[in-house]
C-alpha cells in the first residue's frame, strides 16, 4: 500500500458522506455545519426516506445518491463515487466544529496515524450525558476506539485497503475501527461534534449505554450481527410505545 504524504494531505480533498434515512428534521443543521469549500464535497446517501430529506439535501447543494438500506451499504455507495482523497462519515444528527477540515487534515499528518475521529458532545443538559461523553472521550483516547457517532475520517486509499465497511446489520463501525488498528493509530481530535441526544433520551441514558455495552459483549461473545440486530430494534420499539 502506497502512502499518501503529508504535502498532500495539506491540499487533498475532503468527501463527506452522511447516509440517510427520514432526516428532515436533522439534515439541514448538518448540512449548515459544513462551510463552503472547493476542497469539500458532500454526498448524502439516502436508504429510501419517505419525508423530505432529499429535497432539503438538495437544496443546500449536497449530491444525493439512493442506495439500499444500511449504514454499511450506504456508507460504501458514497465512498464509491466520492472524489475526495479522504473520506470523513457523518451521521445525519451530528453537526461538525468550524475548522474541522483544517483538523481532520493535521491528525492525519501525524506518523503513524491510518484514521482519526472528534471527540463527543451531546446535545442535551443532563449531568449523565456528560458522564456519557467522558466515558466515550477517554475509550476513544486511550483505547483507540471511537464510535460512528464521532464523524470518522481516513484516506479513501486506506478505505480502499481494508475492503471499506464491512457489510454487517450492526456493528459495521466497530469491526472497520478493529482493522484499522492493526494498521496503526486512531487520532482523537480533542474538539467535539456536536451529535443528537435523541436515541439517549427515547429509550434513557442508563439503558441506552447499558444497552450498546451489551451490543458490544454479545459480539465479541460470536452472536450474529443480524441476531443483535433484531434484538436491538425490538428493545427500540418497545420504548417508543411509551411515549
Amino acid at each position: 500500500m502506497s502512502a499518501i504524504t503529508s504535502c498532500n494531505l495539506n491540499t487533498a480533498k475532503i468527501s463527506i458522506i452522511i447516509p440517510t434515512l427520514n432526516e428532515a428534521e436533522n439534515i439541514k443543521a448538518t448540512l449548515a455545519s459544513i462551510q463552503p469549500s472547493t476542497d469539500l464535497e458532500t454526498i448524502v446517501v439516502d436508504g429510501g426516506s419517505q419525508d423530505n430529506t432529499l429535497a432539503i439535501a438538495e437544496s443546500l447543494g449536497a449530491k444525493v445518491i439512493k442506495s439500499n438500506l444500511g449504514r454499511a451499504c450506504q456508507m460504501n455507495a458514497g465512498a464509491s463515487v466520492a472524489g475526495g482523497e479522504i473520506l470523513l462519515f457523518l451521521h445525519a444528527d451530528t453537526r461538525l466544529p468550524f475548522d474541522f477540515d483544517v483538523m481532520i487534515r493535521k491528525a492525519l499528518e501525524k506518523p503513524g496515524v491510518v484514521a482519526g475521529a472528534f471527540a463527543l458532545r451531546i446535545d442535551a443538559e443532563l449531568l449523565s450525558l456528560r458522564l456519557v461523553e467522558w466515558g466515550v472521550n477517554v475509550r476513544s483516547r486511550f483505547w483507540q476506539m471511537p464510535y460512528g457517532d464521532q464523524a470518522f475520517f481516513l484516506t479513501k486509499e486506506i478505505f480502499l485497503y481494508i475492503g471499506g465497511f464491512p457489510e454487517l446489520p450492526i456493528m459495521e463501525d466497530f469491526e472497520l475501527i478493529r482493522r484499522l488498528r492493526t494498521l496503526g493509530k486512531i487520532a482523537l481530535v480533542p474538539v467535539p461534534v456536536i451529535t443528537s441526544a435523541r436515541r439517549w433520551l427515547q429509550k434513557g441514558v442508563w439503558q441506552t449505554t447499558l444497552m450498546n455495552q451489551i451490543v458490544i459483549v454479545a459480539y465479541f461473545l460470536g452472536v450474529s450481527p443480524e441476531r443483535i440486530r433484531r434484538w436491538y430494534r425490538r428493545e427500540k420499539l418497545e420504548k417508543l410505545k411509551e411515549f
